[in-house]
């Protein structure tokens, strides 16, 4: 086997896997995400409400716990359908909040503004007209949007 047909075999393979056409459906129901992204909002609330109250980590440490697991599922979701999901929108929003929340764990003194700051880009990902959710910042287009049901 030349060195191109095994490029070409693996580069084919992850392509499939990471980029499938038509994306995949989720491996959970609806309801199932609703209630992880339900959880990650009462966890990431009860963190926030905690900070500038001087919480210690070990009382915060279920919520830190259950705001992770869930925010890492739903991310997981998402890039399970297709990682085109990285590179538009919805997922620059979620990528730009993870990196304020890197910042946040960085700069402990100035956690509570970084944190901040992530709530109101997810909250603004999440509510982001569809137009805006699905352009392409590879294709510099709005990806196909899918009527709702």
């Amino acid at each position: 086997m030349a060195g191109g047909d095994f490029q070409d075999g693996q580069g084919s393979m992850l392509r499939r896997l990471c980029l499938p056409s038509p994306p995949r459906k989720p491996p959970v129901p609806r309801p199932v995400q609703v209630a992880l992204r339900t959880l990650h909002i009462v966890a990431m609330g009860m963190l926030m409400g905690a900070i500038p109250y001087g919480g210690s980590s070990e009382a915060l440490h279920p919520w830190i716990l259950a705001t992770v697991i869930s925010g890492v599922l739903l991310l997981a979701i998402d890039l399970w359908k297709s990682c085109l999901f990285l590179v538009e929108g919805a997922g620059a929003g979620v990528l730009l909040k993870l990196v304020m929340l890197g910042l946040g764990n960085l700069f402990p003194e100035s956690r509570l503004p970084w944190y901040l700051a992530a709530a109101a880009v997810a909250s603004f990902g999440s509510h982001m007209p569809s137009a805006w959710r699905h352009f392409s910042f590879l294709e510099w287009r709005v990806m196909e949007i899918k009527p709702r049901r």
